[in-house]
């Protein structure tokens, strides 16, 4: 296995930093971007230029520890590592990396693993600043044996609810070595075909948060399971649910909840809804916890319900839908969560080695975005994956930002745009912002980013098309998808590029290197075009523009 080539860059971003600060720095990279193997980049290229170094990586969970030792090995086959975890059954300390659980290495005597020069720690939002946490206790004991540890922290979201930035004055790290989860970072990974967009639809149901007292900067437990765990919304979001993902042929989906007992009352409205689902909570035996995911995982069951297990660490890539009835004030736990469903699912086939290639992979797959159902309004409290509203220091977190609701796909839009970044529709010229919604886009747009989807083809019309402007005729291909049309023109009789253009999709769609030389004489052989199974349309233009097509 090979590092992609922004990885390999954060990797010597780490190194690059330590030539200049002597700090405990970042790196931030979004969920499904492949921190693991950054974590084996580096404990690789740290071995071989200091062979005494002494690695200890940590986290939280015991899948991220398999995970990332999984990762080393298949980058380093022969790294020197050892894992330390009550969950894995395995206690190595002698080896010169360890991947271990914090709260299984804080209970033991640190002289077993030596003298540790650098310490990694995975999902380090987890990590907070004060005295009495396993963190801070762990670095401050491993720092009586080695004055000089330097510690590195690896997460999605380099801010904290309640404390603000990560690297805040009295906090663990000090500077941010690498940062790719901004918002023009963040689109540029959609673009590349390394991950998929959410699409925010807005559901009928969005519970009432108005009466839920907020302690610490976040909802009170007792107060919003309360508010949000009764039979009638449970009922009315379950239906919906059911609703968008069936028209939507919707085959994997997670849902969140805000409480056990919460889950517990979901699982069992979808089941009564003849859905295929199971569910973990906090509460329930680990073995039966394990088996559940892992079925879930193999495509046994369409939902998993969770609650508190399945924001960080848990990769299923899927997961095609999201549905939020989970209340938070955090953002950074609402960007976890909604990063559950941002890594794409590959068709086989493809190598995956350029940009096109991994869109082609991508276009031709069961998933091509993930759909996002809040019924917590989150989306308006916190804002988008990309671009969320930053805790404070002893911050509420509120934020507000308007949006436009576009009426056609019921989809959240930033409220500059004029078109609708999902379907396209164009919004009215004095279209009345809901500012109460804040910010309800899940995905911020940068201004050149090319917002797309793929649309079943019921049918697909050919006419003679003139030109009202220069009176040359093209070939008029109108493609029914449901209840939308999208239209493009082949200029088989213009000259130069289009022309080419023209020529080449007809040998494509005809799968033969024969192309007509008059629009008259391609309606004559249009029977000899295949039908397209589907197309990917680029929504957030004026005119909606075909990118491609993918013919049966």
């Amino acid at each position: 296995m090979k590092l992609r080539d922004y990885q390999e860059y954060a990797v010597k971003s780490i190194f690059d930093y330590f030539i200049s600060y002597s700090g405990n720095p970042l790196v931030v990279m979004p969920t499904g971007t492949g921190k693991s193997l950054v974590i084996a980049g580096f404990c690789k290229e740290a071995l071989h230029n200091y062979p005494n170094t002494k690695i200890m990586l940590l986290t939280h969970v015991k899948e991220l520890i398999q995970q990332n030792y999984e990762k080393l090995l298949a980058i380093w086959p022969t790294a020197p590592v050892g894992i330390y975890s009550a969950g894995l059954h395995q206690r190595d300390t002698f080896n010169p990396i360890t991947f271990g659980g914090v709260a299984s290495v804080v209970k033991e005597d640190l002289k077993l693993f030596g003298y540790v020069d650098i310490l990694l720690i995975d999902e380090a939002h987890l990590v907070s600043p004060r005295e009495e946490t396993m963190y801070v206790k762990l670095i401050n004991d491993l720092k009586k044996i080695n004055p000089y540890l330097k510690v590195i922290g690896l997460t999605a979201t380099d801010y904290r609810q309640g404390h603000g930035k990560l690297t805040n004055e009295g906090h663990i790290f000090t500077d941010v070595a690498v940062d790719m989860s901004k918002k023009d970072s963040f689109n540029w990974f959609i673009q590349e075909g390394y991950l998929v967009p959410l699409i925010p639809k807005k559901p009928m149901l969005e519970v009432d948060t108005s009466k839920i007292k907020i302690r610490g900067g976040e909802f009170v437990d007792k107060d919003a399971q309360e508010a949000i765990d009764k039979n009638e919304i449970t009922y009315q979001a379950c239906a919906e649910l059911v609703q968008y993902a069936t028209a939507q042929n919707r085959r994997s989906w997670l849902v969140f909840s805000t409480g056990v007992d919460h889950a517990i009352h979901i699982y069992e409205m979808l089941q009564g809804m003849d859905i295929s689902v199971t569910y973990v909570h906090s509460k329930m035996p680990e073995k039966e916890r394990d088996n559940n995911i892992a079925d879930f995982k193999a495509g046994k069951y369409t939902a998993m319900v969770n609650n508190g297990i399945l924001t960080t660490g848990f990769d299923c890539p899927q997961i095609d839908l999201i549905a939020m009835l989970r209340l938070t004030m955090s953002a950074s736990l609402w960007v976890q969560m909604l990063g559950r469903g941002t890594r794409p699912c590959y068709e086989v086939g493809y190598p995956l080695t350029t940009k096109e290639e991994r869109l082609a992979s991508i276009a031709t797959s069961q998933k091509q975005n993930c759909l996002v159902l809040d019924f917590a309004g989150n989306t308006r409290r916190l804002g988008p994956i990309n671009d969320p509203v930053i805790p404070q220091p002893r911050s509420k977190g509120k934020g507000d930002a308007p949006v436009k609701i576009c009426d056609a796909c019921m989809c959240y839009n930033p409220a500059g745009v004029r078109f609708c970044e999902q379907c396209g529709t164009e919004f009215p010229r004095f279209y009345k912002v809901k500012a109460t919604a804040s910010t309800n886009e899940l995905i911020a747009a940068s201004s050149d980013m090319t917002v797309s989807d793929v649309f079943s083809v019921d049918r697909v019309v050919y006419k003679k098309h003139i030109s009202k402007n220069t009176e040359i005729p093209s070939l008029k291909v109108t493609y029914s998808c449901g209840l939308r049309l999208f239209t493009e023109f082949v200029c088989i009789e213009h000259s130069g590029f289009p022309s080419k253009k023209a020529r080449d999709w007809w040998r494509y769609a005809a799968n033969d290197n024969w192309t007509p030389n008059t629009v008259d004489e391609a309606i004559l052989n249009i029977d000899i075009l295949r039908k397209p199974k589907r197309i990917r349309v680029w929504l957030n233009k004026e005119h909606p523009e075909i990118l491609n097509h993918e013919y049966q």
